[in-house]
């Protein structure tokens, strides 16, 4: 892949988002480690790492979509209880009963708005 002109965002001094995310998919369709990349391009690696996980998303966490069906063992008094969501990391996330369900809308959609951003 030859170098690219001088206008391109690989010798621009600053990244707009734009310029970023055109310089992160020019290194997904290398195929190269962001170091090779980087070295081939003159580039920072950690410059590129940064944009690398602004453009997608933050820090690489992912979101997965839950569906919660209850057991039929459940007892209606344990249903109305508290609840916990425990993430892939093992951070456990405790929801009390007492919880507002319009803020609880409120957060899966910002929360579905962060996974496509």
């Amino acid at each position: 892949m030859p170098k690219p002109a001088d206008r391109s965002p690989f010798n621009a001094p600053r990244w707009t988002e734009g310029q970023a995310r055109e310089v992160i998919a020019a290194l997904a369709h290398s195929g190269k480690s962001v170091n090779a990349f980087a070295t081939e391009h003159g580039l920072d690696p950690q410059r590129v790492y940064l944009w690398r996980r602004r453009v997608a998303g933050g820090d690489g966490t992912t979101f997965r979509e839950l569906v919660v069906r209850p057991s039929a063992t459940v007892s209606v008094a344990e249903r109305n209880g508290p609840f916990e969501v425990v993430l892939p990391s093992g951070v456990v996330v405790r929801i009390p009963a007492s919880f507002d369900a319009v803020a609880l809308v409120r957060l899966l959609e910002v929360l579905a708005q962060a996974r496509t951003c």
